[in-house]
């Protein structure tokens, strides 16, 4: 008995191994399509179904699928509306896996995991990396197929194991059973390779089958509902959409399982091949579900607004908008795209608190200069926060040119947070004009509006050009800075020659030049920030 239950326990490990590597891989390969793919959703239900459906063929789980919704939900980038496709999809992309389970394709998997190795130590191209990492996962996927198969068939030959099947001929304790097991090893597809096991020994049929199906796909709802633990209540309402979703397409397929030929019909597309008839059941039950329920997706959306309802106070201002820890493990590559989102969110933060501060010198703005230093809390917040999920992120299985665009997304924060510094001192030079009454003269003012004119523009077009990738507006931030450097300079002697004259009091005189000594350094700042698109082919968000 301990030796079918190891072989049973070391398939099912191989199987999940191959399945997570094989996943690993597809998802480095399509990196930033991956981001685009989220990018392209719009409020059309539709898209999603598909953007859902495909991210999880990628990524070989609905369930971290859902996970990504969940956390996507809670940085306020989805509402629960397009959630609710995106859902309806991964249910569908999930199905791929059975589909390649059935083909049987155990005889070929050594080759092909031969044939990953030989291209991972012939070559070193990150392309030939990727693929070779999807070839190895594939290949010992089907070998933990095979090994749970030939452990069950010997024993599809005792009576106890045949009773046992016999028991889940009952519809309710095969939705338990396929709810429980995929409740602990968290894997729908896990569910279906074991199911798939035991279906080809021959004790099982499509009739049993069925519900352990319906069974799986509540169990899924599992990760997501405990991913949900902690987070917004918005969230919280995705993840019981996809409960809802489920369990409603469960109760539907019952009542037309036992009142329409829906197994005698997938029975005869594969009379003798009953892992290829319960696969094909799987992709039938999701699709048919999806394409019954889609049009009724508001109902959901009602439905969970009025289990967890809205409260004024639930959209408060949190300090990162972007970040959700849940992403990191399941979806790195999408993570990057959130930790580059927030990292310009952090940009334009630091921005209008530089406006905030030359504002409140300009104007002598007591109430500016507050505004300055509660914005400070936040950027100072912001960039622990991020620190800290880019240096997560980095230790996750991500391609190499991914690391580059985290160091590259590390050194932007560097800078943007020096920028935020300087705007920080600014303000209380302000504040040193307010309580020492400084009067700056006329010459002076104007060469403050001129040089911070430029250093502004120089920061904002640093921000613009690592979102675009934008070589020219780089090129572009270079030429105004050694401007501002020069400006500088002359600005510095015009101003120690007013002093001379006495057209210039001495404590303006001190306001003065750490004004201009911080905005050339802030200018400083935007060049490394904007010099930071040679080290990115793609954009940071």
């Amino acid at each position: 008995m301990f030796s079918i239950l190891a072989g049973v326990l070391g398939g099912l490990g191989l199987f999940l191994f191959g399945m997570n590597m094989m996943g690993n891989g597809l998802q480095k390969a399509a990196g930033n399509r991956l981001k685009q793919m989220i990018g392209a959703l719009t409020t059309n239900k539709y898209i999603g179904v598909v953007v859902g459906a495909v991210v999880t063929m990628l990524i070989q789980s609905s369930s971290a699928t859902t996970v990504m919704v969940v956390g996507f939900v809670n940085a306020g980038l989805m509402s629960l509306y397009q959630a609710i496709g995106v859902i309806m999809g991964a249910n569908i992309g999930t199905t791929v896996t059975a589909q390649l389970v059935a083909f049987k394709l155990t005889d070929i998997a050594p080759f092909v995991i031969a044939t990953g190795v030989a291209l991972q130590l012939a070559s070193k191209k990150r392309q030939h990396q990727e693929i070779a990492e999807v070839l190895i996962g594939f290949g010992i996927l089907f070998l933990g197929m095979k090994m749970m198969s030939s452990v069950l068939k010997p024993l599809s030959a005792t009576p106890a194991f045949e009773q046992m099947i016999t028991g889940l001929s009952n519809p309710f304790m095969g939705i338990l059973v396929g709810f429980v097991i995929t409740a602990i090893v968290q894997s729908s597809s896990a569910t279906t390779g074991i199911l798939l096991a035991v279906a080809s020994t021959g004790v099982l049929g499509l009739g049993a089958a069925f519900p352990i199906l319906f069974g799986q796909n509540i169990g899924t709802c599992v990760t997501a509902m405990i991913s949900s633990v902690g987070a917004s209540r918005t969230a919280r309402r995705a993840a019981l959409m996809h409960l809802l979703f489920n369990i409603t397409g469960t109760l539907l397929f019952m009542i037309l399982l036992y009142t329409l030929p829906i197994t005698e019909w997938i029975t005869s597309l594969s009379v003798d091949d009953i892992p290829r008839q319960i696969a094909n059941a799987h992709s039938l039950f999701n699709i048919a579900n999806t394409l019954l329920l889609l049009p009724f997706s508001i109902l959901f959306v009602k439905a969970v607004e009025r289990i967890i309802p809205v409260r004024d106070d639930e959209y408060q201002f949190k300090t990162v908008k972007y970040l959700d820890r849940r992403i990191i493990e399941e979806t790195p590559e999408i993570a990057l795209g959130l930790a580059g989102k927030e990292v310009l969110r952090m940009g334009k933060i630091v921005r209008d608190n530089l406006s905030l501060s030359m504002e409140a010198v300009q104007e002598v703005n007591a109430e500016k200069i507050r505004l300055v230093i509660e914005n400070e809390k936040i950027i100072n917040n912001l960039n622990h926060d991020i620190t800290t999920y880019l240096i997560d992120l980095s230790q996750q299985s991500v391609s190499d040119q991914s690391q580059v665009r985290i160091q590259a997304l590390m050194n932007a924060i560097t800078d943007i947070e020096r920028v935020g510094d300087h705007a920080e001192n600014i303000s209380e030079l302000a504040q040193y004009r307010i309580d020492y009454d400084v009067a700056f003269s006329e010459s002076a003012q104007k060469e403050l509006k001129h040089i911070y004119d430029m250093v502004f523009m120089t920061y904002r077009t640093s921000l613009d050009a690592i979102k675009t990738v934008d070589r020219s507006l780089m090129e572009q931030v270079e030429v105004v800075e050694a401007q501002v450097d020069q400006l500088e300079k002359e600005y510095r002697k015009a101003h120690i020659s007013r002093l001379h004259k006495g057209t210039c009091e001495p404590r303006a005189g001190i306001i003065f030049l750490e004004l201009i000594s911080n905005l050339e350094r802030v200018s400083d700042h935007a060049m490394n920030i904007a010099s930071l698109v040679d080290e990115s082919e793609h954009t940071v968000a």
